[in-house]
C-alpha cells in the first residue's frame, strides 16, 4: 500500500508540474492580398458578402442530365474514392500520433518450470513458479513532442480532407466541360448534316441548270466540292462524339458507352449575375489553398517534434502482479510483485543528428510556407484569368453571331444572283463555305463561353465548401 501511494504521489507531482511545448506555434504568414480581382467588370455590383462562388453547383448546371452525371461521378470516380481512402489513412495516423501520450498497459502470464539434478543431490529438485500481472510503461511528454506530433497528424487529416474536395472540385468542372464539349459536337454534327442537305439541293439545282443548258459542268464540280467538304466532316465528328462519350464514362468510373443528352448547348449555363466577391474569401473557400495551409501547419508542428528530442526524455515503467511457487514439493506463496523504474535519457553525443533534424524540419516548413503563398498567388491569377475569359468570350460570341447573320444574308443573295444569271457559282461557293465555317466557329464560341463560366466558378472555389472542418463520424464528409 505504501508503494502504491508513493507511485501515485510521484505521478501526481509530475502532472502538476505540467509540460512545456517546445517549437513555434503556428501563425499564418503575412499575405499580400489585393482588395479586388483584376479584370472584374466595372458594371458588376460591389464585392461584398455575396459572391458568384457561393452558389451551389446544382444551380450553375441547369441540365438535369448533367446534374445526374456529376452526382454519379462524385459517387463513383476513382480519384475521389482514392482521396476518401487517404482521409481514412490520415484519421488512423491521428490516433497513432496521439497514443504515446498515454500509458501503455500490457498483461502477462509466466509459468516457468525448472528441474535440477546433480551428483551432490540425493534426488532431483524442481520448481514451478506461475505469475500473472500487468506491466505499465509511460514516457512523460515534458516537452510536448507528442502534442506537436498529434497537431501535425491532425493538420494532415485536414489537408487530406481538403485534398479530397479539391479533387471533387476539379471533377465537377471536368464533367461539366466534357459534357459541354459533347453537346457542342452534337450541335456541330447537326449543322453539318443540315448543310449537307442544303448542298444536295444546290447540286440538284445546278445539275438541272446544266441539263437545261444554262450552266456549265464547272458549276457541277464546284457544287460537288461544296457537298463533299461538308460530308467529310460527319464521320470525323461521329468519331469525336463517341470518344468524348468514352471520356465522360471514365470520369464517371464506368465502362465506355453512350451518354444521355439533355438540354441543348445554348441552355446549359447562364453567365454569372453576382460579383466575384473578395479575394480574401479564397482562403476559406478554395480547398487547394486550405490544403496547402494545413500542410504548413503540419510542417510547423514537426519542428516542435524535432526540438523535443534535444531535451531529456523521462519515462516510467513498472509491474504489478501476483504469483505462487512450488519448490521441491513445498509451496511458497501466494505472493505479490511490485516494481517501479523511473528512467531519464539525456542526449549527449549524436554527431549533430538531432540538431540537423531540427534544421531539416525548419527548412521543410519554409518550403511549405512558400508553397502556400504560391498556391494563393496562383488562385488569384486563375480568378483574374477566368474573369477576363468570361467577358471576352462573351464579346467574341456576340461578334461571331453578327458574322453568321451577315454571312447568312450574303449566302442567300449569292444564290439569288446565281439563279438570276448575274454571277457565277464561284460566288455561291465562297459565301457558303464561309457561312459553314462561321456556324461551326459560333458553336465553339458558345462552348468556350460556358466553359469560361465553369472555370470562373471553379477558380472562386464555389459550391464545394465543406460542412465541418473535421470528419467526426469516422467517414469522409459528403459534398453538400
Amino acid at each position: 500500500m505504501r508503494q502504491r501511494r508513493t507511485l501515485l504521489a510521484f505521478m501526481t507531482a509530475v502532472v502538476a508540474t505540467g509540460c512545456t511545448t517546445v517549437g513555434p506555434d503556428y501563425l499564418r504568414p503575412e499575405l499580400s492580398m489585393p482588395t479586388t480581382y483584376r479584370a472584374a467588370e466595372a458594371g458588376t455590383p460591389p464585392a461584398g458578402d455575396a459572391s458568384f462562388g457561393e452558389l451551389e453547383w446544382s444551380s450553375i448546371f441547369t441540365d438535369p442530365d448533367l446534374r445526374e452525371l456529376i452526382r454519379t461521378a462524385l459517387a463513383q470516380n476513382y480519384d475521389v474514392r482514392v482521396a476518401a481512402s487517404r482521409i481514412l489513412q490520415a484519421q488512423s495516423q491521428v490516433t497513432i500520433a496521439a497514443s504515446p501520450s498515454f500509458p501503455t498497459v500490457e498483461g502477462s502470464i509466466d509459468a516457468p518450470y525448472g528441474r535440477y539434478t546433480g551428483s551432490d543431490r540425493p534426488s532431483p529438485d524442481s520448481s514451478f513458479q506461475p505469475q500473472a500481472g500487468f506491466g505499465v510503461g509511460w514516457e512523460l511528454d515534458f516537452w510536448g513532442r507528442y502534442v506537436r506530433s498529434t497537431q501535425a497528424a491532425q493538420a494532415q487529416l485536414l489537408a487530406s480532407e481538403d485534398g479530397r474536395y479539391a479533387v471533387m472540385a476539379t471533377l465537377v468542372a471536368e464533367v461539366g466541360q466534357a459534357y459541354l464539349t459533347l453537346r457542342a459536337l452534337d450541335l456541330t454534327l447537326e449543322i453539318s448534316r443540315r448543310t449537307v442537305g442544303t448542298r444536295v439541293e444546290s447540286l440538284d439545282l445546278v445539275q438541272a441548270r446544266v441539263d437545261g443548258g444554262v450552266a456549265g459542268i464547272l458549276d457541277v464540280r464546284q457544287a460537288e466540292n461544296l457537298l463533299y467538304s461538308a460530308t467529310k466532316t460527319i464521320p470525323d465528328l461521329q468519331r469525336k462524339i463517341e470518344q468524348q462519350e468514352n471520356f465522360i464514362n471514365t470520369l464517371l468510373g464506368q465502362n465506355p458507352g453512350p451518354i444521355k443528352r439533355g438540354q441543348p448547348l445554348d441552355q446549359q449555363i447562364a453567365a454569372p449575375a453576382l460579383p466575384p466577391g473578395l479575394p480574401t474569401q479564397l482562403l476559406t473557400r478554395r480547398p487547394d489553398i486550405r490544403s496547402a495551409e494545413q500542410q504548413l501547419v503540419a510542417a510547423n508542428a514537426q519542428i516542435g517534434v524535432a526540438m523535443a528530442l534535444l531535451y531529456p526524455q523521462v519515462s516510467l515503467s513498472g509491474f504489478a502482479g501476483a504469483g505462487n511457487a512450488r519448490i521441491s514439493g513445498e509451496n511458497v506463496g501466494p505472493y505479490g510483485v511490485f516494481s517501479l523504474l523511473p528512467a531519464v535519457t539525456l542526449p549527449i553525443f549524436n554527431a549533430g543528428r538531432l540538431r540537423a533534424n531540427v534544421d531539416y524540419n525548419e527548412a521543410v516548413a519554409q518550403e511549405a510556407a512558400l508553397r502556400y503563398q504560391q498556391t494563393l498567388q496562383q488562385a488569384l491569377r486563375e480568378v483574374s484569368d477566368a474573369l477576363i475569359g468570361v467577358r471576352k468570350q462573351r464579346e467574341f460570341r456576340e461578334q461571331q453571331e453578327l458574322l453568321v447573320k451577315a454571312l447568312e444574308d450574303a449566302s442567300q443573295i449569292a444564290k439569288l444572283r446565281y439563279e438570276g444569271g448575274v454571277s457565277s457559282y464561284l460566288e455561291v461557293l465562297d459565301t457558303d463555305r464561309q457561312l459553314f465555317d462561321a456556324e461551326r466557329d459560333l458553336v465553339t464560341a458558345k462552348s468556350d463561353e460556358s466553359a469560361a463560366v465553369i472555370q470562373l466558378y471553379k477558380a472562386l472555389g464555389g459550391g464545394w465548401q465543406i460542412e465541418s472542418p473535421v470528419a467526426t463520424t469516422g467517414q469522409p464528409i459528403g459534398l453538400r
